[in-house]
């Protein structure tokens, strides 16, 4: 099932306190494991999900400039952490805090990256949804993510963080929530 034949709804699947989804993936993206709470929670089964791009859930209120961010973080050998609306099979939605991290071999080849998300706190959800939806107005008015980027940055620059240590202070929060 490709993502772009869901319809996404308004119903949230909120995660319990200690759920963990974890997957991994090959260096493209393309998983190739998934954990149960994974899949009880997008509601997608193991044959659904491996073999397929990890961008089978994203939801489409995620500004792909976010994604970017990611992708660059991993690919310059980074750990990314960041907060992410994902999408169920059924149209649902859940939110998470994602740490992924490069997957090496022991020869120090990179084989994929390693993903285990995590509950987030309202508080975090509710700083981030008026930003990724300026970041996709953005988006959708250019054509392009280089505005919602700008965006970003600046909004970053103005409170004087980077992508870090702004996703740090969020899971600041989530730790003392």
């Amino acid at each position: 099932m490709r993502h772009s034949k869901i319809q996404p709804t308004h119903t949230e699947v909120r995660l319990e306190e200690n759920d963990l989804i974890v997957s991994k993936t090959d260096t493209r993206g393309v998983i190739t494991y998934a954990n149960r709470t994974f899949m009880r929670i997008a509601g997608f089964s193991e044959p659904e999900l491996l073999g397929a791009p990890h961008n089978l859930i994203r939801h489409p209120d995620m500004p792909r400039a976010a994604f970017k961010l990611l992708w660059d973080t991993l690919k310059g050998g980074g750990e990314f952490l960041g907060y992410v609306k994902n999408l169920c099979r059924n149209g649902s939605y859940y939110w998470v805090m994602a740490n992924i991290t490069p997957d090496y071999d022991t020869s120090g080849q990179l084989r994929g990256y390693f993903s285990v998300r995590r509950k987030p706190s309202a508080e975090a959800v509710n700083t981030l949804v008026p930003i990724y939806r300026q970041m996709v107005e953005l988006e959708q008015q250019h054509r392009a993510i280089e505005p919602s980027m700008a965006f970003l940055e600046q909004l970053l620059a103005q409170q004087n963080l980077d992508y870090r240590t702004f996703v740090l202070n969020l899971l600041q929060k989530d730790l003392q929530s």
